[in-house]
């Protein structure tokens, strides 16, 4: 899975490409988040605005991405599709990441 991301100040905002985070885009999304999040600012916010199904695998590869962190750095979700959302809902992961309406919500937060 491919990921796009963008640098707005100290906030480095990464949009997968693609519906699907599941076991077959798991791998590639780790493998692209790792240097994206070496280059990134103090805040990595995850637009998942686009990704409709999430299932175990693809929870497993944000909560990697999040392992990828240097010290001082955080990873903010947004933009959660209802699917996305009650996946981490249900697995309580909503607990664990800082998780915004929107990826302008996100942009907006001051840490």
């Amino acid at each position: 899975m491919d990921v796009d991301a963008s640098r707005h100040g100290a906030v480095t905002v990464v949009r997968p490409r693609g519906a699907r985070l599941d076991a077959l885009a798991a791998l590639g999304f780790k493998d692209r988040m790792q240097p994206v999040i070496e280059e990134a600012g103090a805040r990595v916010v995850l637009d998942l605005s686009e990704v409709t199904f999430l299932d175990s695998s693809g929870l497993g590869a944000v909560v990697a991405a999040q392992r990828f962190l240097r010290a001082g750095q955080v990873l903010e979700l947004a933009a959660l599709t209802p699917a996305v959302a009650r996946v981490f809902r249900l697995t309580r992961m909503d607990t664990v990441f800082a998780i915004h309406p929107g990826v302008d919500d996100a942009l907006r937060v001051v840490l």
